[in-house]
């Protein structure tokens, strides 16, 4: 089995998981839209978007969140076609009226598996976490010690990969950390990859 069919195999087994009650069924948002399966990074962020990756479905795509995203990643020179972006839930936690609200501890536990696989299938040579929840997640899977609001921007190894903290590209994200602050995240971020993996940051093929 290629790395695309076991990555189309792992979406169809996530679509048909109904663990969390008070997720949207069948909202989960996982296949090649995600990005390469060979990519030197890995975005994780904290859940698909009511008007984002719920429609688009693509993660951090179609809504404001998305558009920040991309905006950032294109001005440090990331190629958004050459990296994974994924989020610490795959499906969407409905609020009040069908809007986002924040993952509870649960949902992320029982969708670490699927976060787990994610990372082993891809194999990225970093990972971003964006945002709080994305931070803990992925300190459920292998602790890294590095503490939100705190340590952003550095890069600290992580297993045998590396592993950085930056803020969710979210639209109250502003008011904590301002976007020249985010630019210059990005920046470092895309520094490190191109010092450490060179053509990684071009697309490459499904």
């Amino acid at each position: 089995m290629t790395l695309s069919q076991t990555l189309v195999s792992l979406s169809d087994e996530a679509r048909r998981c109904r663990r969390c009650p008070g997720m949207r069924a069948g909202s989960s948002v996982l296949g090649q839209a995600n990005g390469p399966v060979s990519a030197a990074v890995m975005f994780v962020a904290e859940a698909p978007g009511y008007l984002g990756a719920v429609r688009s479905g693509v993660p951090l795509r179609g809504d404001r969140s998305g558009d920040n995203f991309e905006r950032y990643c294109g001005l440090a020179g990331i190629d958004r076609a050459a990296v994974f972006v994924t989020n610490a839930v795959l499906c969407h936690p409905p609020g009040p009226r069908g809007a986002n609200r924040t993952p509870r501890k649960e949902e992320v536990a029982a969708c670490s598996r699927f976060l787990r696989r994610q990372i082993v299938l891809v194999d990225p040579s970093l990972v971003v976490a964006l945002g709080r929840v994305a931070l803990d997640a992925l300190g459920r899977i292998e602790s890294h010690g590095l503490r939100f609001g705190v340590d952003t921007g550095r890069i600290e190894p992580w297993g045998d990969r590396h592993i950085v903290s930056l803020y969710h590209p979210s639209g109250q994200t502003m008011g904590r950390r301002s976007r020249a602050q985010q630019d210059a995240d990005y920046g470092a971020v895309a520094a490190w990859l191109a010092q450490r993996c060179g053509p990684a940051l071009e697309p490459q093929s499904m």
